[in-house]
């Protein structure tokens, strides 16, 4: 069975090794403790029952309370999801660099490579267009292209 266990938000992974301390210290039956990445304040513990949660738990600090009842698997499946990085962007879309040499700059996306998760842009207020190519961490989305314009810019009838 899973069960939630509420924490003092960013002290989930000190809480996650006391638990764990505790439990081979006590000889708990607890399988598994886990802290998953976009779910903060919260950890995810299995146990045989809810008894078990509570003897982990009792006195243990930075523990704000206990999730009611079971969790099911399939609530946490969409934390386990990988998207890739290039999801949201689109040609057109303005964009700020977040780090290299043109890092703070503004610019405009001209191609998205899914594949290699890699976006070609153009420095908006550079006097010179040069595509530029980097990774889809670098970027920062400012505005996306309204969808009539997006029309205009590939040649599409309206």
């Amino acid at each position: 069975m899973i069960f939630g266990v509420r924490t003092v938000i960013g002290q989930e992974k000190v809480v996650a090794e006391i638990l764990e301390n505790k439990t081979k210290l006590e000889g708990l039956a607890i399988p598994s403790i886990a802290l998953i990445d976009g779910l903060k304040g919260y950890l995810v513990i299995e146990a045989e029952n809810e008894g078990e949660i509570k003897k982990l738990t009792y006195k243990a600090p930075n523990i704000r309370g206990l999730v009611k009842g079971q969790l099911q698997i399939q609530e946490l499946d969409h934390f386990f999801e990988v998207k890739a990085m290039t999801s949201g962007f689109a040609r057109g879309d303005t964009v700020e660099l977040t780090s290299g040499a043109f890092k703070g700059e503004k610019a405009r996306i001209i191609r998205v490579d899914e594949g290699k998760e890699k976006i070609t842009v153009e420095i908006i207020e550079s006097a010179v267009p040069i595509p530029i190519t980097v990774d889809a961490s670098q970027v920062r989305l400012i505005e996306k292209q309204d969808k009539e314009e997006a029309k205009e810019t590939t040649g599409a009838k309206v």
